[in-house]
């Protein structure tokens, strides 16, 4: 089963329990996936459903941090649900160790040296990586690695 259509599934769920925040959050992660084929006018493989995902839960965590500043917390808390249920349709993370092994694998393949050759890693490392762990998370560990 793919990723799309365990979202119809868990959507379908949502309207049989009666869990509005499920439902809606379904319900928009499925208008974002539409809205990014209309862009690119194909249909999007899971990668690319996860990438629109992790597009979302960033977005929902700058919300969290700004209404947090607002003082306004009965957002905050409807915010970290909806957040939780898009994080629940990602892949595993990866752990700190599974990355820095990749990342060093990549540096390696690459002959990468200097903090110069970073884009050369990134661009290598990303397919890899992609939808396993966050990118800020990713360029930090590369940077690191990359300094003498």
């Amino acid at each position: 089963m793919n990723l799309e259509e365990k979202l119809v599934e868990e959507m379908k769920q949502a309207m049989k329990t009666n869990d509005k925040i499920r439902l809606s959050t379904i319900r928009l992660i499925r208008s974002s996936i539409k809205n990014r084929e209309f862009e690119l006018r194909r249909k999007l493989e899971d990668e690319d459903i996860f990438k629109v995902i992790q597009g979302m839960v960033r977005k929902g965590e700058e919300s969290i941090e700004q209404f947090q500043a607002g003082g306004r917390n009965d957002l905050v808390e409807k915010e970290k649900m909806e957040v939780e249920i898009l994080k629940s349709f990602l892949p595993q993370p990866l752990s700190q160790a599974e990355m820095i092994r990749i990342i060093d694998e990549t540096i390696q393949e690459t002959q990468a040296s200097s903090l110069k050759d970073l884009g050369k890693v990134m661009k290598a490392v990303m397919p890899r990586l992609g939808g396993k762990a966050d990118g800020k998370v990713i360029n930090q560990l590369v940077k690191e690695r990359l300094s003498p």
